[in-house]
């Protein structure tokens, strides 16, 4: 009896454990998912929309300033020349938005780059600013802090 071999209903025994933790491992992913889903739309809708890439910041800027510019009356060239004058300003517009364009499409990262490096240099600019409040504003001044060319005259 002990060479019997195991049945087929403790082969699937032995298999059960197997799926039951891909299972728990499927279903903990799917929970994790919707969970961070959930948040995402949360957040949304407390902060509004997460802000874009550089890229897509630069994109925005360009057609707001665009859009700014070519809703601008004209006072000042009068009636005549107003619409002429708005017509060139759109042209404008639209060749500085056709230059800008191309080199957005192509270099996406370098603004991103650039944006974390004036990120960095205004956190540089901070912490020196803030050090140097500090020192003024301590109240204590070493003899050292002030190298001027004088020199201190004892009048008793």
């Amino acid at each position: 009896m002990s060479e019997e071999r195991p049945t087929a209903d403790a082969s699937e025994a032995a298999e059960a454990p197997d799926e039951v933790r891909a299972t728990d491992a499927d279903a903990w992913a799917t929970a994790c998912a919707e969970d961070l889903a959930a948040e995402k739309v949360r957040r949304r809708a407390q902060y509004g929309p997460p802000p874009g890439s550089a890229a897509e910041e630069l994109r925005k800027l360009v057609d707001a300033v665009a859009d700014k510019l070519s809703g601008i009356q004209t006072p000042l060239l009068g009636a005549v020349a107003g619409p002429a004058a708005q017509q060139v300003v759109r042209q404008v517009v639209q060749q500085a938005k056709n230059a800008v364009e191309p080199v957005i499409e192509r270099n996406p990262d370098v603004f991103d780059h650039l944006a974390a490096a004036g990120s960095e240099l205004l956190a540089a600019y901070r912490s020196a600013v803030q050090t140097q409040e500090t020192r003024w504003t301590s109240g204590s001044h070493d003899k050292g802090d002030d190298p001027g060319p004088g020199e201190r005259i004892d009048l008793d």
